[in-house]
């Protein structure tokens, strides 16, 4: 593209005093890694992209369903069935060819987060998974690398600035809920997820051009059942060391106490050949008690139930907790 086409592309945000040739010279050479491309990457997508983002990474495994189209505006009904990641990438691409674009039709999981990690200037978090927030956000806290992670469900949700300069999401949410439900139990509303998927963007783009007030450090929550917005700060909040980290199956050894948490209804076969399967409650009642040294590997579909049978560990064993979420957003 000609010097004066990207000009004109780029004019109606480069006036603004708080972008500036500045600002638009930091936004194109950002290399930011986006994990999901569904409900909130669509609009997070488009508009780092429409914005002129030097690179764009793409992760999400999973493909097109029916089901997505009323949310996840990338995609239309011919796209059904492929997966996300390349759709979103060639959808992308008409939208701006000055954009390097790489779509990976992967799982985010604990193995490779590190390695996409590594090298990207910001992180966005679109997946809304417990367990990919948590890796992420511990990826991001080692590497030194801003993330803007967003959840949505229902008529609400959220959208925070973590790591880099400031806390990490643990800092926040230091604690997985009792209990959640998806957008497939619990159900959602599109334009709700366009707005916070919006905000998100608007919170990435604020830290590529160092807009103050930071958006790292930031929360902003939405309750749009009531048309209510609100948010708080947490520069300062104590940011805890892991205590429970998730691990990926790959990274699950012989030597580990497994305790597979899955019925036979979700996984015919346990994650490994010696795993014992067990409900929450039964970890509680049971009281497993792994080898002295060994570590204790807890699986689960998206980790919460693994994170409350640790919460039951811990109350009469200190040794080693490790989480797997092999993949799904109910528990």
């Amino acid at each position: 593209m000609a010097r004066g086409d990207a000009m004109t592309r780029y004019a109606r945000q480069q006036c603004l005093p708080e972008v500036g040739a500045a600002g638009q010279a930091a936004i194109r050479a950002a290399r930011v890694l986006v994990i999901g491309a569904g409900g909130l990457g669509a609009p997070v997508l488009q508009y780092l992209v429409g914005a002129g983002v030097g690179r764009v990474t793409l992760v999400d495994a999973d493909v097109v369903s029916m089901t997505n189209l009323h949310r996840q505006t990338l995609f239309q009904e011919a796209d059904v069935g492929r997966a996300k990641a390349l759709v979103a990438a060639e959808k992308l691409r008409a939208l701006n060819a000055e954009c390097e674009l790489e779509a990976h039709v992967v799982h985010l999981d604990p193995a490779n987060a590190a390695g996409f990690v590594a090298g990207s200037t910001l992180v966005l978090d679109c997946a809304d998974s417990f367990a990919v927030s948590y890796v992420l956000s511990d990826a991001c806290r080692a590497a030194g690398v801003p993330l803007i992670s967003a959840s949505v469900l229902g008529f609400g949700g959220y959208v925070g600035g973590f790591c880099g300069s400031a806390p990490s999401l643990r800092a926040v949410f230091p604690d997985l809920p009792d209990r959640a439900a998806t957008c497939a139990t619990a159900g959602v509303m599109g334009p709700v997820v366009g707005m916070i998927g919006a905000a998100q963007a608007q919170m990435a783009l604020g830290c590529l051009i160092g807009q103050s007030p930071s958006p790292l450090g930031q929360l902003i929550s939405f309750d749009m059942l009531g048309f209510r917005t609100g948010g708080f700060r947490f520069d300062t909040a104590p940011d805890p060391a892991p205590d429970l980290a998730f691990i990926a199956a790959s990274q699950i050894s012989s030597d580990d106490f497994v305790i597979e948490l899955r019925g036979a209804e979700e996984a015919v076969k346990p994650v490994t050949d010696t795993a014992r399967r067990l409900s929450v409650p039964e970890v509680a009642d049971l009281r497993p008690q792994p080898a002295a040294g060994q570590r204790t590997v807890l699986a689960c579909r998206s980790g919460l139930r693994a994170w409350q049978a640790a919460t039951h560990m811990r109350a009469y064993w200190d040794g080693d907790i490790a989480l797997a979420a092999m993949g799904g957003e109910a528990d």
